[in-house]
């Protein structure tokens, strides 16, 4: 199944722990905060400025999805 911009931040790291370099390549550092644990993927990207629909293509190209 193909990740989309309401799957939660910590869940698509275990998961896909390849999609790690992904999250740091969009600035998106944060990965292992205490909000990262409760946030979705769009929630995250809006908080930090990026684009959802771009970073939701890298994530999916990087788990080989």
């Amino acid at each position: 199944m193909k990740i989309n911009k309401q799957d939660n931040i910590v869940k698509i790291i275990q998961e896909y722990p390849i999609t790690r370099e992904v999250f740091m390549q969009f600035g998106l550092g944060c990965i292992g905060c205490f909000a990262a644990q409760f946030e979705t993927l769009e929630q995250g990207a809006l908080a930090h400025g990026i684009d959802i629909d771009a970073l939701v293509a890298e994530l999916n190209k990087a788990a080989g999805l």
